[in-house]
């Protein structure tokens, strides 16, 4: 039986858990590329991870401690 893959959210929601620390667009990026996202271009990977970012901010993993910058953290 295979396991069916790991959404982009899910893969990013999990190297988040497992890495914590200060989580940016940039960063985000890099550990979805790590998890095998493949980007048509750097637009569409920055855009992919802001939207996961988001995402996973309003699900209640991360929290955005300064409203003014895009950096997230465990909440």
């Amino acid at each position: 039986m295979t396991e069916k893959p790991l959404t982009h959210k899910q893969a990013l929601a999990a190297v988040i858990q497992a890495l914590g620390g200060t989580w940016d667009t940039e960063r985000a990026v890099l550990a979805l590329r790590v998890a095998g996202y493949r980007p048509t271009n750097d637009e569409a990977a920055g855009k992919e991870a802001r939207h996961n970012l988001r995402e996973l901010a309003n699900d209640g993993l991360i929290v955005r401690p300064d409203p003014g910058q895009a950096v997230y953290r465990l909440a």
